[in-house]
């Protein structure tokens, strides 16, 4: 058989073949656009069942009185109208805003300070102090709970004892951190600057090191002194990171739980460590009324939000680094 017999045998079977092709060709089609919908399925499912369906449980929650989880009443605004004139919850709102302003305004500016630290080309044995500063937030908090109660202890702790030494004996070794409404607060801001300056000194370093450092030699040769560097040509070369660490760590205090409730059992001397998360909890899981529970969660969420919000429009986040 020769070459044009062969292509014409060819060409009079293709539309028998393109047919049969065809043919299945609705099952081909519906494959292709079905398979990323399957891909997606699992999470989206997963998604549905531990995510939204919490979600809007917990708003409907919000509603209700229970003593329990099969004991509910309809109660409307309610909780939220008692949760307005709880004394205690004022004072969890105002212990959680005393802890993130200082834990805020002590633990940036020194992450950011032992990040520029870590850039100085003086220094030797960079990689050993950055991984020193930065584990202790690789140990559970239940850890970081147990030492630092050890570390409080009065006359055998070993800040009494440092302090102690320091001052010359001025200090009293005695001194009872957990035990006094006056020093509980202080004490949650020493544990938590020892277990997240590293974490946010690790943003801080990245930032630092995607600074131009042609900027920095212009400065120089205009004059400018270290000082006028930093505020000139490094906080606006870290800013979006800065904006990113200052939210999430406003959004990080007000969610704290587990180091009151590990270091003091509860909110302490007069509820002098009471958080907004620990009332919650001892309502939800303590007095049994989730309802109440999902009020307080819902509040303290709006709240966070307005508050990043605020916090983003104040330090100029939404605007393009253009602008």
């Amino acid at each position: 058989m020769t070459t044009t017999s062969l292509t014409k045998s060819a060409a009079s079977a293709s539309p028998a073949v393109t047919k049969t092709y065809r043919g299945g060709g609705g099952w081909q089609r519906w494959q292709q656009k079905a398979a990323p919908y399957l891909f997606v399925a699992p999470f989206l499912i997963l998604f549905a069942i531990f995510g939204i369906y919490p979600l809007v449980k917990s708003l409907t929650l919000a509603f209700y009185a229970t003593a329990g989880p099969k004991d509910s009443a309809y109660v409307g605004t309610a909780n939220f109208a008692f949760l307005l004139r709880d004394a205690d919850f004022f004072k969890a709102v105002g212990n959680t805003a005393k802890y993130a302003f200082w834990s805020i305004f002590l633990q940036l500016p020194l992450a950011l300070g032992l990040a520029i630290l870590m850039t100085q080309p003086w220094l030797k044995a960079k990689e050993f102090y950055r991984w020193a500063i930065f584990s202790p937030n690789l140990m559970g908090q239940v850890f970081v709970g147990v030492l630092f109660s050890k570390i409080f202890q009065p006359q055998f702790g070993i800040l009494n004892r440092f302090l102690e030494w320091v001052t010359g004996g001025a200090f009293n070794a005695d001194t009872k951190w957990l035990s006094d409404p006056a020093l509980v607060m202080p004490a949650l801001i020493i544990t938590s600057l020892w277990m997240y300056v590293g974490y946010n000194m690790i943003y801080f370093l990245a930032a630092l090191q995607g600074v131009d450092k042609e900027l920095y030699e212009a400065a120089r040769v205009d004059g400018a002194g270290a000082w006028d560097q930093f505020l000139h040509v490094t906080i606006p070369g870290i800013k979006p990171v800065l904006v990113f660490v200052l939210v999430t760590a406003t959004m990080g205090s007000f969610q704290l739980f587990e180091l009151p409730q590990l270091l003091l059992g509860g909110g302490g001397p007069d509820n002098a460590g009471l958080t907004v998360m620990m009332y919650m909890y001892n309502n939800g899981f303590v007095n049994g009324d989730l309802g109440f529970a999902a009020a307080v969660g819902w509040t303290l969420s709006l709240g966070i939000l307005c508050l990043s919000l605020f916090q983003v429009v104040l330090t100029g986040g939404f605007k393009k680094a253009s602008d």
